[in-house]
């Protein structure tokens, strides 16, 4: 998100052949989900988590576990795609909201104590003209519902709804997802509608994220979400469709003593399949921890008939850098990475898509549309590729 992909809060200063995808069958589980909530065999009810704790594996319910869990430290719901107009103009899109506990005003009874901060990052990939266009936004929250909730600051615990005054995302009852950004730079302003089941990453949704069992974190992905809408860059507007990714995740866990940042990558193939690889990473570069799943379109409508990727299993490994003109972070924009459903490359559409918000929330990472190609060198995907750690260390 470290866990997986955890939000860059503040940055200092601010192989062997893979086998065929049908021999991966015989490692799946599959679990039927019933209707309303979903329980899982095999797992046990756990006490109330409390601040501090180190997570504990447990059954997730739905909607709420949608919903923000106040109670971890830190959480996001990150949302990124590839579009194109009728006339086939092509963008990259990322909208994320993160929510940061306090840990210092919790027991604080005062309505005007900052307890959470709630903070958000979108983005724009103009794949014709080859630049990113992004904005940020942050506010401090008390953790409560306001009596007004249309606008103002706060996450609802029933379902995904996070707002932070004209910003937004909310999953609707129909389990569509709706996010609107607004601002001089660029809009968003889009619907992503579920062709596919949730993906339950890790262990039915506890995803380990180091070699200490207190790093990990909850993690659900919803792949390949069909998206239209509008996006703007400046005065223009753009009615695009296309495909979209979302992931839900939230963690107590710190970053790994020895990781400086992570690699990731969230993967729609073209033919109905979801890819997830991650990497924890040393200053050098070495590996951590390793992760990720893989999902057939055969079992697209499962949560939980996937394939997850132990830590020895994945590899990462660049094959081509670049190098920002304004941060002179060196990041690898092309990537070989190993997993046991085939050995992929990964090549970033465009190479400038740092973001660079230390005029803001203090945050410097990578992060782009990309292209997925398979071991026999055809593409086979498109999604985000996701690089923190590399400006300087990262500081959660």
């Amino acid at each position: 998100m470290t866990t997986s992909k955890q939000p860059p809060f503040r940055v200092e200063s601010l192989p062997v052949r893979a086998e065929p995808v049908e021999a991966l069958t015989s490692r799946r589980q599959l679990l039927i989900a019933s209707a309303g909530a979903l329980a899982f065999p095999g797992l046990h009810a756990q006490a109330p988590h409390r601040p501090g704790d180190a997570l504990q594996p447990r059954p997730l319910v739905f909607p709420r576990d949608h919903g923000t869990h106040n109670d971890t430290r830190t959480e996001w719901w990150y949302l990124t795609g590839h579009a194109k107009d009728q006339k086939g103009r092509e963008f990259g899109f990322q909208v994320t909201f993160f929510r940061s506990r306090v840990d210092g005003t919790q027991a604080l009874q005062s309505r005007l104590a900052a307890k959470h901060l709630l903070f958000a990052h979108a983005a724009i990939t103009d794949v014709n003209s080859g630049k990113l266009l992004h904005d940020q936004r942050m506010a401090r929250w008390n953790g409560e519902l306001p009596m007004q909730t249309e606008r103002g600051v706060f996450a609802s615990e029933a379902d995904t709804r996070v707002v932070l005054r004209d910003w937004h995302i909310e999953r609707a009852a129909d389990g569509h997802y709706k996010t609107r950004i607004g601002g001089d730079t660029l809009s968003i302003d889009l619907t992503a509608q579920p062709q596919q089941a949730w993906l339950l990453q890790g262990d039915k949704g506890f995803s380990r994220k180091g070699p200490d069992a207190s790093q990990a974190s909850f993690y659900v992905s919803h792949p390949h979400l069909a998206v239209q809408g509008t996006l703007g860059i400046g005065q223009q507007r753009f009615e695009v469709t296309g495909t979209a990714w979302l992931d839900h995740e939230w963690s107590e866990a710190l970053l790994h003593p020895e990781a400086v940042g992570w690699d990731w990558i969230g993967m729609n193939l073209f033919d109905g399949h979801s890819l997830t690889a991650f990497q924890l990473r040393r200053a050098d570069g070495s590996k951590v921890w390793a992760g990720g799943s893989f999902r057939s379109a055969v079992s697209a409508q499962s949560p939980t008939d996937i394939v997850p990727f132990r830590s020895g299993e994945v590899d990462f490994k660049p094959q081509r850098h670049w190098t920002s003109p304004l941060t002179r972070a060196k990041y690898p924009v092309q990537w070989l990475i190993s997993t046991p459903a085939d050995v992929y490359t990964v090549k970033a559409v465009i190479d400038p898509q740092e973001l660079d918000g230390r005029q803001g929330t203090g945050t410097v990472y990578w992060e782009g549309l990309s292209d997925l190609f398979g071991s026999n060198g055809q593409r086979v995907g498109r999604g985000y590729l996701e690089m923190t750690g590399y400006a300087q260390r990262l500081v959660l």
